[in-house]
């Protein structure tokens, strides 16, 4: 959950459905004790959540007790480790970090991938070709969608990724908003790789979750009428109109987060689609 903001923003927004936040039980997913602070700062202060006793911090999602269940989950399956395997002469290979005198370096695994890992259907890539797995957000999904198979809920999925499977180094280092060779400062760097929402709805549709998308951000927030709210919150506040277009701009653009940001939502069966999917 970062900070709590995007949760407080949703707090935010649920005063506006009679008894909604008086109905929830929240559960934050958070491992880190320094983020965990922060997030309790974030949500007592935005003054939607009762108390710190209506809060609760769980490390895993298998933690969350049994119920009606709403899932947000911004940027978080990129969190999740990645497994990268190249296709050789030999067949596919992991990719692993070693050691070349005293730097890291990226080699290869002698010995080929246990069974399961590699997507069906990319037997015969080129040699050199890469492929990206993450079996902890493939268990993710399947838990969830077995969960929304038998109860109530739903649940959405915001990350950069691509919607279909496919072959690529998406493997990434990012640090002060600038890319960088991931061996180059470990531990100081963000690592990430894009997601394969492809083969993660394919998990959940196999496990018994209704699956919508992946869309992109910029089609799924424009359904949702984002370019009216922001005339609104423009229109409101002239002052602000330059930061409020530019935002806009960012998070709808093909040239920004628009394309490269994907949606998808799981539901129970039987439920309505959720909005922002047409």
């Amino acid at each position: 959950p970062g900070r709590g903001t995007l949760m407080a923003d949703v707090l935010r927004a649920g005063r506006g459905a009679e008894g909604f936040l008086e109905s929830i039980a929240l559960s934050l997913v958070e491992i880190s004790p320094v983020l965990k602070g922060l997030q309790e700062e974030t949500l007592l202060g935005a003054g939607d959540v009762r108390s710190a006793q209506s809060l609760r911090w769980l490390s895993d999602f298998t933690e969350v007790p049994d119920g009606p269940l709403l899932v947000i989950a911004n940027e978080f399956l990129d969190a999740l480790p990645v497994h990268q395997f190249q296709m050789t002469p030999e067949g596919w290979r992991e990719r692993l970090v070693g050691l070349d005198a005293e730097e890291f370096q990226f080699t290869l695994c002698g010995t080929a991938p246990m069974k399961g890992m590699i997507p069906s259907g990319h037997e015969d890539a080129e040699d050199g070709a890469f492929m990206e797995v993450r079996p902890a957000a493939l268990t993710l999904i399947r838990d969830l969608a077995g969960r929304l198979s038998r109860q109530p809920g739903s649940a959405l999925f915001i990350d950069y990724g691509h919607g279909q499977t496919a072959s690529g180094d998406t493997f990434q280092a990012v640090k002060g908003h600038q890319y960088q060779d991931p061996l180059d400062d470990p531990g100081m760097a963000d690592l990430t790789a894009h997601v394969d929402f492809g083969v993660l709805g394919t998990a959940a549709s196999d496990t018994g979750g209704v699956v919508f998308g992946p869309v992109s951000q910029g089609n799924f927030l424009n359904n949702l009428g984002i370019g009216i709210r922001a005339e609104a919150l423009a229109t409101a506040s002239p002052a602000h109109k330059q930061e409020i277009m530019a935002g806009l701009h960012r998070l709808t653009s093909d040239d920004a987060m628009g394309r490269l940001f994907k949606v998808m939502a799981l539901t129970s069966p039987g439920m309505a689609s959720p909005e922002g999917f047409e």
